[in-house]
């Protein structure tokens, strides 16, 4: 019998049309005689799958089931697509747990953890080989405070983004003084992100964004991308706006350069406790060339364009045996 999948899709944030068309081009690849797939779209309003006939049937959230012409669905597997809230932040995984539906992505706790920025930063301190930009975390309370301290402690320019949320949504590169207060605004008023703003020094070099995931053989990093953009920096026209970025993959790095970033993605896998597939977004410093940790993805994009797609195919294997390997492996664990 085919397993029964939730693709759930959606969310409550600003990346829903990008949740969708991840989910889209998921749907596609597991269109086998392996599973019956059910794309389910949560919004705040509303949680439900549409059949072929273009039906909406609302999910009964009790026991996350769908009640069909055919009869009551149950899945076996919840395969989360949904970047930002609620299925980045833990928020699903939680709901998931009392229910006792599987998925694949990480556990509650490092989901949670992950979405803040801050916190996950001073998990990682003490990793050999692995370096962090100085930063000042801040929430309303403390923002004069905190402004000062940025001020005093960390050298111009700055990148602050909400301490919370995904896809460079609410970032802003400040090059003076004078931006600050404006940029901090802006972090803050970013929807469903959390209430604190991290701003973090300017490190100066090439960006790199690496997969790594929990294979039948143990963990498996994948062929690392590097990120070439026209913009300012990788913000989040950069990611989904065609020609303003190149996408480099496998990346021009030497061996030494890889095997020590494929070292520091697993530590960091471990550390974090993670599950699944996530990715680990680095800055390679031109004048010193270490390796700074700049953000952990437990959701990744899945668009055939993403990273993840294409450092896949540039592993040489195919997305349906891809994505099959993270059902299978989800579900024996």
């Amino acid at each position: 019998m085919s397993a029964k999948i939730a693709l759930i899709t959606g969310g409550f944030t600003g990346e829903i049309e990008i949740s969708l068309k991840s989910a889209a081009f998921v749907e596609q690849k597991l269109q086998t005689s392996r599973f019956d797939v059910y794309k389910i779209i949560l919004t705040p309003e509303s949680w439900y799958h549409v059949d072929d006939a273009g039906i909406k049937h609302e999910v009964n959230r009790n026991d996350f089931t769908l009640s069909l012409k055919d009869g009551l669905v149950k899945f076996d597997l919840a395969f989360i697509m949904i970047h930002g809230s609620p299925g980045e932040d833990g928020r699903l995984q939680g709901y998931l747990d009392m229910i006792g539906l599987k998925y694949t992505s990480c556990d509650t706790l490092t989901s949670a953890l992950t979405m803040n920025k801050a916190y996950t930063k001073s998990l990682l301190q003490g990793i050999d080989g692995l370096y962090l930009a100085p930063s000042v975390c801040l929430s309303p309370a403390t923002r004069a405070v905190s402004e000062i301290n940025v001020k005093n402690e960390l050298k111009l320019p700055y990148f602050v983004k909400p301490n919370g949320g995904g896809s460079s949504i609410g970032m802003t590169k400040v090059k003076q003084l004078d931006e600050l207060s404006s940029a901090i605004d802006r972090a803050l008023g970013t929807e469903n992100a959390g209430k604190q703003v991290l701003v973090e020094e300017f490190v100066s070099g090439r960006e790199f964004s690496v997969g790594i995931y929990n294979s039948k053989a143990g963990l498996k990093v994948l062929p690392a991308t590097e990120v070439i953009t026209t913009r300012e920096f990788f913000d989040f026209e950069a990611k989904y706006i065609p020609g303003l970025t190149n996408e480099i993959t496998p990346a021009d790095l030497t061996n030494e350069q890889q095997g020590r970033v494929e070292q520091l993605v697993k530590e960091v896998y471990i550390r974090l406790n993670c599950k699944g597939l996530v990715r680990i977004d680095f800055f390679l410093e031109r004048e010193t060339d270490k390796f700074y940790f700049i953000e952990i993805n437990t959701i990744p994009g899945q668009t055939e364009t993403s990273f993840i797609p294409q450092q896949v195919r540039a592993a040489g294997l195919q997305e349906t045996d891809f994505y099959t390997e993270l059902i299978e492996q989800a579900l024996v664990e």
